[in-house]
């Protein structure tokens, strides 16, 4: 029997809420419905738009005052088409490669990659900065390519594994290699603003693949991403 029917409701939200301040994923891939995109860009920002609307009313906000007035469009359409836009697959970035005709061979670093993201528990911002590696086989991708990839996966809503994990598959079928490496640190403002509301603290996700599996690899690249000389 499945143990949910046993289960009050109360116990049912109280495991929810543990899950999302656990900041724990259900799947690698972003949770979307089959009829996410049966909908425009320019419908879903009306509908936003009333909802957010409200959202302020019942908080007791005056949308008639002129500071208030243009907000409930203006969240609606930071959410369709900036924040959120990494749902829509048509914005995904062209991620072409070239014949490593030069025939270079080591890794290669994109890292201080900044990073604005947004925790899908609680829809407040994740920031910092994400270092990615690979090993040429027999591609190699223009680096402006590597910061679209992460930007583009950032921007949904998210859990910071499952943003490690979306970046390095990604690269590693668009490269043809699974040596890649992946790490991020970041904060999260849904720990500094709210619960423990602890300042200083940031988190750190890594993904290897690969020969990032190996020692000597992984700690070459971790020497890269540490040297603060410029």
């Amino acid at each position: 029997m499945d143990n949910k029917a046993n289960k009050t409701a109360e116990e049912l939200l109280r495991e929810i809420d543990e899950m999302g301040d656990g900041h724990i994923m259900t799947s690698i891939e972003t949770p979307m419905r089959k009829d996410a995109f049966d909908i425009s860009d320019s419908e879903k920002i009306e509908l936003i738009q009333g909802y957010f609307e409200k959202i302020m009313h019942t908080l007791g906000l005056d949308l008639t005052d002129d500071s208030l007035r243009g907000t409930p469009r203006r969240v609606a359409k930071l959410y369709v088409n900036d924040l959120f836009k990494g749902l829509n697959e048509k914005n995904k970035p062209s991620l072409s490669t070239f014949e490593n005709k030069y025939q270079y061979s080591e890794m290669l670093v994109e890292k201080d990659i900044t990073l604005y993201s947004n925790c899908e528990h609680h829809f407040l911002p994740i920031v910092g900065k994400a270092h990615v590696a690979y090993i040429p086989n027999g591609t190699v991708i223009g680096l402006s390519k590597i910061n679209r990839i992460v930007d583009f996966y950032a921007r949904r809503p998210q859990v910071q594994e499952r943003l490690a994990l979306q970046v390095l598959n990604e690269l590693k079928t668009a490269l043809n290699t699974e040596d890649v490496a992946v790490f991020i640190d970041a904060e999260h403002m849904c720990i500094s603003s709210r619960g423990v509301s602890d300042q200083s603290s940031s988190t750190v996700t890594v993904e290897y693949s690969g020969k990032f599996k190996e020692e000597k690899t992984r700690n070459e690249f971790l020497t890269y991403i540490n040297n603060k000389i410029k």
